[in-house]
């Protein structure tokens, strides 16, 4: 602050976001005045939690900040006149401007690395430059630190312009550079960002600025290799891919630099000559696909010999924490101690009896090694998804088959141990297949109206957004229940049939669909989909709706689906809605989810096993028919 006429003003102030991949000006009242009038760039108004004084003290507080992202402040900060009445703030993030500005030759007092400046500058630093608090504004950036971050967000952002062709958003330029800290490093990591944004395209930077001898590895489901390459394709040209799957896969005896091989988790778990292959990167997407332990392709997985190797997955954390030590266990190997001491230390204190202390030990070992951000923080463009339920009535055809299900299961008996287990299953199959549509259940089809309240109302909802001239996707767990709709829903739609994406069709088969549907004017409107087929790997922003027709135990994985549609290039709120039976096992399902949505931290493990662990009385309570709920 400058005393000037008796009065205190507030010079301006900049402090670098890496989370924005931008520099935050900051201070005056005046804000936009006081940026204006030192040639700065305006930038884009937003709010940074701040270590700012409040009285005598220093205070974490947000404030209404303009940003500015990182290249165009290097030069701002550059041509800037060093006279100009700015905070010591400005002048220490100009200087290290200069030093990062490639227009800035090094000379025999100023060495190419220049280290010893930076570390000169970190030295003195105010606080205002590195003013950037954590998360819960309890610390604020360490001066060498956020330097170094900022040294390569600069070159980062340099290189990503001849090595990928695409234009990224602020926090995906901070993603690679993240990725790139993890090789700097020596050690692994997990991208978790939540779906739709762009976890593809910043492992495609990352590759794409790595042109080493060894060769980099994606390893991925079977129905995204077409993706990979097509995504690899367009955003960086130059790049040599291999697809690496099927009977006739070979890998090349000698690889041009910066070559990307391709395969699938199947591969991964059979093919030694993966193993015995040095890379560089290896990327792991999907690596919910690794979260068992003592699953062969973990176990494979574990063995590849490379650089660094990054799992890429939305959803950390599914049901229980051991999915965490196994992502770990890949990518950053003794992090989180032998699989015996991480149960003892973290999952057994957090997940029976949900320890504080014990959830904060291990954020603090996982937050530097897993970059988890979300579309509220960093994807606000998008608009929102408005969840609604549909409770729907069972018909007496229903209301009679579901109490015979129910009946006939108890007075047969479930017994114990593992055969009961497979007899809970089979009873709770029985009773949603029930809650789709008799025909499912009976094999009777096809599917007729008056049969099943839930397809009537799912019908006529759809037939109202096609009238609307909207697109929805529908999600269904059966494969049976997905070929009766796609029938049923065709003839209704005029339609015969309409297109039903799952695991059984060809991959060329799927992409076709998916292109259609988000290309074509003429597509059917409404595009059925397999809920695991269909979990990830798909951009279907052109649907405004999306219906998940029947329950799945775990929220995250229609979360997952819903995500298909809610992602980056949808430019109008989302209409969700989940198709509930009243009084039947669904509800009790919509009850699970209304307390798991949103409690990554909070694990119940599975759900179907702990309800076979319930006794004859208490399951009975469960699976009871309630018509007062309907």
């Amino acid at each position: 602050m400058v005393a000037l006429s008796g009065r205190t003003r507030v010079t301006l102030q900049a402090t670098f976001v890496p989370a924005e991949n931008a520099f935050a000006w900051w201070g005056p009242d005046r804000l936009d005045r006081a940026v204006a009038a030192h040639d700065l760039p305006p930038g884009r108004p937003g709010t940074c939690m701040l270590a700012v004084p409040d009285g005598a003290r220093i205070v974490a507080a947000e404030r209404e900040v303009r940003l500015v992202d990182v290249d165009e402040a290097v030069a701002a900060l550059t041509a800037l006149d060093r006279r100009s009445r700015v905070g010591r703030s400005i002048k220490t993030w100009q200087e290290a401007a200069c030093l990062v500005d490639p227009a800035a030759e090094p000379t025999a007092n100023r060495p190419a690395d220049r280290d010893d400046e930076f570390a000169a500058l970190a030295a003195r630093m105010p606080t205002a430059a590195h003013a950037v608090t954590d998360e819960d504004g309890s610390a604020v950036a360490a001066p060498a630190a956020l330097l170094a971050q900022f040294r390569r967000a600069a070159s980062t952002t340099a290189e990503l312009t001849g090595a990928v062709d695409a234009q990224l958003r602020p926090y995906q330029v901070h993603g690679v550079a993240w990725l790139r800290s993890r090789i700097e490093l020596g050690a692994g990591g997990v991208l978790a960002d939540e779906m739709g944004l762009g976890k593809t395209l910043q492992a495609i930077c990352l590759l794409a600025m790595r042109r080493t001898e060894r060769p980099h590895l994606v390893v991925c489901p079977t129905s995204l290799i077409g993706n990979w390459r097509r995504e690899l394709a367009r955003f960086s040209p130059g790049t040599t891919v291999v697809r690496y799957h099927g009977s006739s896969r070979r890998l090349p005896d000698d690889f041009e630099p910066g070559t990307v091989v391709v395969t699938s988790y199947p591969v991964l778990r059979s093919d030694e000559k993966l193993a015995a292959t040095a890379w560089d990167v290896v990327v792991m997407d999907e690596a919910q696909q690794i979260k068992n332990p003592e699953a062969q392709v973990s176990r494979a997985a574990a063995k590849l010999t490379a650089t660094v190797r990054i799992a890429m997955t939305g959803t950390p954390v599914e049901n229980r924490l051991d999915e965490l030590w196994a992502l770990f266990h890949v990518t950053n190997p003794g992090l989180l101690g032998s699989r015996s001491r991480f149960r003892q230390r973290f999952a057994a204190p957090i997940e029976k009896r949900r320890s504080a202390p014990a959830a904060e030990a291990l954020s603090s070992l996982v937050r530097p090694n897993m970059l988890r951000r979300t579309k509220d923080l960093v994807a606000t463009e998008l608009p929102a998804k408005q969840h609604t339920s549909m409770v729907c009535t069972l018909t007496e055809e229903q209301v009679r088959l579901y109490r015979e299900a129910v009946d006939r299961a108890f007075t047969e008996g479930l017994g114990g141990g593992i055969g009961r287990s497979g007899k809970v299953l089979a009873l709770l199959t029985a009773l949603k297949q029930i809650c789709n549509h008799p025909a499912q259940y009976l094999g009777d089809g096809p599917a007729g109206s008056g049969r099943s309240g839930k397809f009537d109302r799912a019908t006529e909802m759809l037939a109202e957004i096609a009238d609307d001239g909207d697109r929805a996707l529908v999600f269904t767990q059966y494969r049976t229940m997905g070929e009766l709709l796609s029938t049923t829903l065709g003839e209704t739609l005029g339609i015969a049939p309409v297109p039903f994406l799952h695991g059984g069709l060809s991959g060329d088969r799927r992409d076709q669909m998916v292109r259609a549907f988000q290309e074509d004017d003429d597509a059917p409107p409404v595009l059925l989909l397999s809920l695991r087929a269909a979990g990830f790997g798909l951009n279907l922003t052109r649907a405004a709706h999306v219906m998940h027709y029947d329950r799945w135990w775990n929220p995250a994985v229609e979360a997952q689906a819903t995500d298909r549609a809610h992602r980056i290039g949808q430019t109008r709120t989302l209409n969700v809605y989940t198709m509930i039976t009243g009084g039947t096992i669904e509800d009790r399902i919509a009850q699970m989810h209304d307390t798991k949505r949103g409690l990554a931290d909070v694990v119940d493990g599975n759900a179907e096993a702990a309800l076979a662990k319930l006794s004859d009385d208490d399951l009975h309570a469960v699976l009871d028919l309630d018509l007062g709920a309907i």
